[in-house]
């Protein structure tokens, strides 16, 4: 029996908003501007598809970051599909849909928290800057609204502000936060936390790690004894471990999650920043290229512009009509 599971944009859609991929298409309008201004625009008036409108795509997706092993995937089976004969503009956007959503489609799977006797853990891990605690502050309130019991971990024991900056999300949500001073070692706090969390009969706990480069070996480690010391309590723990990757990053963002998986088991991806990058097509690099699902989208400040990931729905919102965007 499932305790939770994170509604996609539709199943919670009501009648009288806007239609999800067209409020979307608005948070990604830089990204989706390489494809509506770069390309679709380019479609107007074209009777058929030409080799230079190919080339034309092929550019356009290099530079919102695809990168190179995906966009030629993409190209191939989009040529493959236009050797049929079908070489039309609509053609052209409707087999571009497809072989994009069929890029997505595999990493799309939310998360899922099963109920127990123990708190379910999210261990969260990724560089500074990445939006960790920003994603763990909007995931411990989605959770509330959820009808769960949270508690936070304040792991990263090394930047005083993040502590602060923990404390502070959990006032504004009531959530309790386990905390020492700055300095402290991480597994331990994590220990505490989770002690404490089971004690309290509490349903997740969120804990936070230090931010650190995937080359930093001493602190990989370290992450590396967190992971053991909780396992000490509870052998099943973390039960994930959510990777958050700054999308303005592009490519890099695909090295760390590469490097951060040798180390930390990671089981899902949150890729922030989406709303302010021109760069978010590294989302298709890293749903072909990692077997990791995607379970998050950062589009906005907002505690809800943190968003299950819906391949299907990014993907419109990538394509739709300039006018609607």
């Amino acid at each position: 029996m499932k305790l939770f599971k994170f509604l996609r944009g539709r199943d919670k859609q009501d009648d009288t908003a806007a239609p999800p991929a067209k409020e979307l298409g608005k948070k990604l309008n830089k990204t989706g501007s390489r494809f509506r201004k770069g390309l679709l625009a380019r479609l107007l008036g074209k009777p058929v598809v030409d080799d230079e409108l190919l080339e034309e795509l092929e550019s356009e997706l290099l530079m919102a970051d695809v990168g190179v092993p995906t966009t030629t995937a993409i190209m191939d089976e989009l040529q493959k599909r236009l050797s049929k004969g079908e070489t039309t503009p609509e053609h052209l956007r409707q087999h571009l849909r497809d072989v994009l959503l069929e890029q997505l489609a595999p990493a799309e799977k939310p998360l899922e928290i099963a109920s127990g006797d123990s708190p379910y853990v999210i261990l969260v891990v990724g560089v500074n800057g990445s939006g960790k605690t920003t994603t763990i502050g909007k995931l411990a309130k989605q959770l509330q609204n959820g009808g769960l019991s949270v508690m936070l971990a304040a792991g990263d024991t090394f930047r005083a502000a993040a502590v602060e900056q923990l404390q502070t999300w959990g006032e504004r949500n009531n959530v309790p936060v386990v905390a020492q001073g700055t300095g402290a070692d991480s597994a331990s706090v994590i220990y505490d936390a989770l002690e404490s969390a089971s004690a309290r009969g509490v349903d997740v706990l969120i804990a936070d790690t230090a931010g650190r480069l995937q080359t930093q070996a001493n602190l990989m480690e370290e992450l590396a004894k967190v992971l053991r010391v909780m396992g000490k309590l509870d052998s099943t723990a973390p039960h994930e471990v959510l990777l958050v990757l700054d999308g303005s990053t592009g490519q890099n963002a695909l090295s760390q999650a590469r490097l951060f998986s040798e180390t930390a088991r990671v089981s899902g991806l949150a890729l922030t920043k989406l709303d302010g990058t021109a760069k978010g097509g590294v989302i298709f690099a890293i749903a072909r290229e990692l077997a990791i699902p995607l379970r998050f989208i950062g589009v906005g400040e907002g505690i809800d512009d943190l968003r299950p990931f819906v391949a299907a729905e990014f993907v419109d919102a990538l394509l739709q009509n300039e006018d609607d965007a």
